[in-house]
């Protein structure tokens, strides 16, 4: 019987560097909700179609199911929607989701989060169009997408200036 040899990487997650050790072709959603514990990513598909397990890498958004983790360079940043938390924008993204009633069974929740943060980031003037675009790769079995046009809205009126939106 043979070992398959493992990797290490050394990433920035949710802004604190982890250091983990995986055979190269493991997930990265693997890696992240059985060995880093960072159970908020959800699969959904596991064939990245859903959007439930999507994270930011580098700044852009990446399905994590279909993602081999020996793929992730070492020293990465890597944003799950447990580190939403501790960026301004992260925390009204969450409260406006929240205060529109924009989750109802929560499973497609933190991909669709993640999405909505990294178009905040990006794009100063919002309307439906663009963030039905925005969110094309996160299917919501649930709300019908209409409380969560109203959230993202919401908190595009309210974006705090050092998110990093253009202006």
């Amino acid at each position: 019987m043979t070992t398959m040899k493992k990797i290490q990487r050394t990433w920035k997650i949710n802004g604190e560097s982890r250091t983990v050790q995986f055979p190269p072709a493991r997930r990265l959603l693997d890696v992240l909700r059985e060995d880093l514990d960072l159970k908020g990513t959800k699969e959904g598909c596991g064939e990245g179609e859903c959007g439930a397990c999507t994270v930011m890498i580098n700044g852009e958004l990446a399905v994590s199911c279909l993602l081999a983790a020996g793929q992730v360079r070492d020293g990465a940043e890597i944003l799950t929607v447990e580190g939403l938390e501790k960026t301004p924008g992260g925390r009204l993204i969450q409260r406006s989701y929240l205060e529109k009633g924009a989750a109802q069974c929560g499973f497609c929740i933190p991909g669709m989060l993640v999405s909505s943060y990294a178009f905040l980031r990006r794009h100063p003037v919002v309307n439906e169009e663009s963030i039905k675009d925005a969110h094309a790769g996160n299917i919501c079995r649930c709300t019908g997408y209409v409380k969560i046009i109203e959230a993202v809205q919401a908190a595009a009126e309210r974006w705090p200036a050092d998110e990093g939106k253009p202006s």
